[in-house]
């Protein structure tokens, strides 16, 4: 992921800035500049960047040591493919797009049990304590909300 460029500099003529933009800044500021006006295109810049990742469909979500990569589908732990049944796939990828928010039960069982009638409700805890195990030393901890569901929490370094 490319972060955004912002110039600031004592040089102002319009030839310097047409050199500093073409040469991939996003953005240009010659001083004396105002406060308010870095702080603006600052805002700007992080507007800009959140409206691109979203229309090109940049599918990468981070929590911890891991990385899950939606169009693959897969996740990676330092660069190496997390090692997971496909429930337990399912239940990391619906946590991991969401981290330090809850997800119901209910919501986790549709995931990981899509139109299997004949499971119980409370696989889904077997499911979670299957991955807890997994997750052990990546960054990230699988915690259980009484009466709301599950989150992923990053931890604390």
């Amino acid at each position: 992921m490319r972060a955004p460029v912002l110039i600031l500099t004592a040089r102002g003529t319009v030839g310097d800035r047409v050199i500093g933009l073409n040469l991939g800044a996003d953005d240009y500021l010659p001083k004396p500049f105002d406060l308010d006006e870095l702080e603006a295109r600052l805002r700007a810049l992080s507007r800009r960047r959140a409206e691109s990742s979203t229309e090109s469909g940049s599918s990468a979500y981070m929590a911890g040591g891991l990385r899950y990569e939606k169009e693959s589908g897969a996740i990676y732990h330092q660069g190496l493919v997390l090692e997971l049944t496909p429930r337990e796939l399912a239940l990391l990828q619906a946590l991991i797009v969401k981290p330090g928010q809850a997800v119901s039960k209910e919501r986790l069982f549709e995931l990981v049990f899509p139109g299997e009638a004949d499971v119980q409700y409370e696989a889904v805890e077997v499911v979670v304590y299957r991955l807890r195990k997994k997750l052990v030393n990546t960054g990230v901890t699988l915690v259980t909300l009484r009466g709301l569901g599950y989150l992923l929490k990053v931890d604390a370094r």
